[in-house]
């Protein structure tokens, strides 16, 4: 397990044209196997019995951008019934599955959602991400990526994919946009 899942952002660590990124991003896209999981997939007798784990905390971290109006979408190459459904849970915003193409649907989600790619969060960890990577406005690659996605993105997370980096991505943002009262405000409330 990463110990960096408890740390604070730090976002004097952060260069100004990164910081600058941060500040702009309106949508966020990711990539799944590899990001949302450690790129595990277990496979049974049919695509039903696939089961893939997903990082709880990072759950938290969308569902926190989300309610701070930031729209999440996940874009991935392969079609499984468990990240639909881990999707449906977290009230994901834009799911793409079984794209050929990782960048046309990035597009796609970004006029959906009414913003411009220079306003896209794309995380990534595999050369299939490369193409969204190099259109959008901020590109983070998870520790464990491809040392060529490491090399292309803007942002590389101390936590590897599936291990809590979807979450310290989450709170960078929210944190970098001023947002992290707003997101966290109910979890502080003495009323449930």
């Amino acid at each position: 397990m990463d110990d960096c899942m408890d740390r604070t952002p730090d976002l004097d660590g952060l260069d100004d044209e990164v910081r600058g990124r941060f500040a702009r991003v309106k949508l966020v896209l990711c990539d799944v196997d590899g990001v949302l999981t450690d790129a595990t997939v277990f496979v049974g007798e049919s695509r039903e019995s696939e089961f893939k784990q997903f990082n709880i905390q990072d759950g938290l971290g969308i569902v926190l951008l989300r309610s701070a109006g930031i729209p999440v979408g996940w874009v991935s190459a392969r079609f499984s019934p468990a990240t639909r459904l881990r999707a449906e849970e977290l009230q994901i915003d834009y799911l793409v599955q079984g794209s050929r193409g990782k960048l046309p649907a990035a597009m796609e989600a970004a006029a959906k959602a009414g913003v411009g790619m220079d306003e896209v969060l794309f995380m990534g960890d595999d050369i299939v991400d490369l193409a969204v990577m190099r259109k959008c406005g901020l590109a983070v690659a998870v520790r464990n990526a491809r040392r060529v996605v490491r090399d292309a993105a803007h942002y590389v997370t101390a936590s590897s994919g599936g291990r809590g980096a979807v979450r310290e991505v989450c709170d960078l943002l929210l944190h970098s946009r001023g947002l992290w009262d707003t997101a966290t405000k109910k979890f502080f409330s003495d009323h449930e």
